[in-house]
């Protein structure tokens, strides 16, 4: 979700619903991450008030460790949801914790994993970040499962559209894909199978480098509220 969801918006469901829809569960079981915000108590609750009457909500908490398995505990889920934050502070605790090894056990075991903002740059090999500090810079680390670029809140930041364009015009970012607050990139394995929205206007783009530009392309949306656009 490049934004959106519970945090974000909280009386509109419709981006959180299609994640616990994937699932294919009448009451999944869906486990937060919440290391981007430094397992912030306040971030678990809103979590919980969201998804506690659809959903069996739970959170991994890495600053507070208690469970050891970590690969058991997160295959035992039917989704991961990882929340906003700083992104490059959560991937060093991940890595420290064997973290980001349990995430691709559980993808590859079949969990669904979602997120929005540093929970949905961190599933690409690249993306922009304030991690830094006010201004967008690279982040060259992702986790890697899917590939390129990432960059989210396209529309929701002024600066995020020409520093994502900037960065991969001149080769700092390969190609990737942007995503406005409210739209959702779903990925089936590393390919591509929708674009999703909770509001009309939300889009996401495919935006690559050609003869040195950033050339933007809107790709189709499904709004969940209604017709496809």
């Amino acid at each position: 979700m490049g934004g959106g969801g519970f945090s974000m918006d909280p009386d509109d469901p419709l981006l959180d619903d299609f994640v616990l829809g994937l699932t294919g569960k009448t009451r999944p079981r869906i486990c937060f991450l919440g290391q981007a915000s430094g397992d912030d108590p306040g971030y678990f609750a809103k979590f919980v008030d969201a998804f506690a009457h659809r959903a069996t909500p739970s959170r991994l908490n890495l600053f507070y460790r208690t469970v050891s398995d970590l690969d058991a505990y997160l295959c035992d889920q039917d989704a991961v949801y990882v929340g906003g934050g700083n992104t490059e502070n959560m991937l060093a605790v991940w890595r420290l914790h064997g973290l980001d090894r349990a995430l691709r056990a559980a993808w590859e075991a079949g969990v669904i994993l979602a997120g929005l903002s540093a929970g949905s740059i961190c599933w690409f090999e690249s993306g922009t970040t304030d991690s830094f500090g006010v201004d967008l810079q690279p982040l060259d680390d992702g986790l890697a499962f899917l590939p390129g670029s990432h960059c989210p809140h396209y529309d929701g930041e002024a600066t995020r559209r020409p520093a994502y364009h900037r960065l991969v015009a001149d080769g700092r970012l390969p190609g990737g894909y942007a995503a406005d607050d409210h739209a959702a990139l779903h990925f089936v394995g590393t390919e591509l199978s929708e674009v999703v929205s909770s509001r009309l206007e939300a889009r996401a783009y495919r935006v690559e480098a050609v003869d040195g530009q950033a050339r933007e392309t809107e790709l189709p949306t499904r709004f969940l509220g209604g017709s496809s656009t």
